[in-house]
């Protein structure tokens, strides 16, 4: 499931670019990491994504850059929620009357030890072929009140002193002399999965000692494994209205290529909830077989700058520094510089995040309340909120350096062999700079090639494309000039990615 926006990673994350294509830290972005950790399960056959229209290439462009290569990729039309997501990738995994066990994730989680993630996967993978729906427990290392929370029972035939406590193993203490603060021993995956016996709602912090103390309770990481036919049946049975809508904007589909796009219109009508309120947390009483199968491998959601101060590389002091960073006299703080350096002196506890157009600063405590700065940039309609300066698309990217009063400076990419929209302006004039690679420039009726220092000029009004004939990637510098700038501005008479 790739169609979140995180914006509580802000300004690294928006709306445009949101967390599962963030890279926080080694080499491979979120979406990246999740895929590679799936293949890395035996027999598992290519991945269906779940996204939105907006991201399609995205996807596309980081798995292969992972060299993985979806067996689709089904577009949602509108948010409407997990529930629906997962449906659709059920319907899609149905065709020609296959059934394959699914193993449900979204791509914005992180672990530390992908060994012990791959041990639980193929357990809960060899249960859920019998038909149970089996949920991955995270092992809880704190008093979180910012996740749900599952109740686990005793796995069958065992005693109440083999009841499991929040570390997956025994209650009953090997050692009494052993203190409270000694870190949980990692769960033996091997064991029997356990009946999960409810659901509990993100707790206060009271509420969530009482359970770490208690034993048996673990994080609701949402990630879980079941067979295709027997999510739908679960469906069937407790949101039929949810199956039937999503059903129908299925089977009046699209496809591209790899592509997938329900119906929109029918899409629009299906009712947005959640995996957990629809079908799992009716599921402990109900007669239907669920399961848990504890998962200690160090996951993380990342679900805020919090978060990914949790998991970074630390120094003496405390501090995760990403970039071109100092830090005097700081303690327990992040640092995230992407495009200049950052100075930092006498903080604690602090988060700083820097971006070519913004800049967070919040205590780290309090770095979920990120989402009260981008409802303001939601509201007063800024581009910050959806867009970074460097803008992604199909072809490349572009990278909005400078702009003034009737002009406009970008810098522009494109990859080997892509090509921008057949197009043309109705508010602006356009100066092109090739600065790396060569580029094939139409205006007009005219078709030129230039290479490194040549120039050309597009007039308001002309019909022009900029392609990449080259094998290395294309550079140019563009000025633009006129009494609207806005990406609005743009009529397109052909385009490769299908874009109007």
């Amino acid at each position: 499931m790739a169609g979140g926006s995180g914006t509580r990673l802000w300004p690294l994350s928006r709306a445009g670019y949101p967390k599962q294509f963030l890279v926080l830290q080694g080499n491979e972005s979120l979406l990246q990491q999740a895929a590679l950790r799936l293949a890395a399960l035996g027999g598992a056959a290519a991945p269906i994504v779940v996204g939105n229209e907006e991201h399609r290439f995205l996807i596309l462009d980081q798995l292969r850059e992972a060299r993985c290569t979806p067996s689709a990729v089904v577009l949602e039309p509108a948010g409407r929620n997990t529930a629906p997501a997962v449906t659709l990738a059920a319907l899609q995994a149905t065709q020609d009357g296959a059934d394959p066990v699914l193993v449900i994730t979204p791509a914005d989680q992180t672990v530390t030890d992908p060994a012990a993630f791959t041990e639980a996967l193929e357990q809960a993978a060899a249960q859920a072929a019998d038909g149970a729906v089996v949920i991955l427990g995270i092992t809880p290392d704190r008093p979180e009140t910012g996740y749900g929370y599952i109740q686990a029972g005793q796995a069958s035939g065992a005693s109440p002193a083999d009841r499991p406590n929040a570390s997956g193993t025994s209650s009953a203490p090997s050692n009494p002399s052993t203190s409270e603060s000694t870190p949980p021993s990692t769960p033996d995956t091997t064991a029997p999965a356990l009946p999960v016996q409810r659901f509990v709602e993100k707790p206060d912090l009271a509420t969530a000692t009482a359970y770490l103390a208690e034993g048996g309770y673990f994080w609701n990481g949402g990630i879980f494994v079941l067979r295709a036919s027997t999510w739908l049946n679960a469906l069937e049975r407790f949101r039929p209205d949810i199956l039937a809508a999503t059903r129908a904007a299925f089977q009046k589909r699209s496809t591209d290529a790899l592509f997938i796009r329900p119906d929109k219109a029918a899409f629009e009508a299906v009712p947005a909830e959640s995996v957990d309120y629809a079908v799992l947390e009716k599921c402990p009483g109900s007669g239907v077989d669920i399961r848990m199968v504890p998962l200690d491998a160090g996951w993380n959601d990342l679900g805020a700058w919090d978060a990914v101060w949790q998991v970074a590389p630390q120094d003496a002091d405390g501090n995760a520094a990403t970039g071109d960073v100092l830090l005097h006299d700081s303690q327990r703080t992040l640092v995230h510089a992407t495009h200049r350096l950052v100075g930092v002196i006498g903080l604690q506890d602090v988060v700083v995040v820097e971006t070519a157009d913004a800049v967070l600063v919040s205590e780290r405590s309090r770095s979920q309340e990120v989402k009260a700065i981008v409802g303001a940039l939601s509201r007063q309609q800024r581009e910050e909120h959806t867009a970074h300066r460097k803008v992604h698309r199909p072809w490349g990217w572009y990278d909005s350096i400078d702009a003034g009063e009737r002009f406009q400076v970008k810098r522009i990419l494109v990859k080997p062999g892509a090509s921008l929209s057949l197009q043309k302006h109705h508010h602006r004039a356009e100066h092109w700079i090739v600065v790396k690679g060569t580029a094939e420039v139409t205006c007009g009726d005219k078709k030129l090639l230039l290479t490194e220092n040549q120039s050309t000029y597009i007039p308001l009004g002309e019909v022009h494309r900029l392609a990449n004939p080259g094998k290395v990637p294309l550079e140019i510098i563009e000025v633009q000039s006129g009494s609207y700038l806005g990406e609005d501005d743009i009529v397109r008479f052909e385009d490769t990615y299908g874009r109007g």
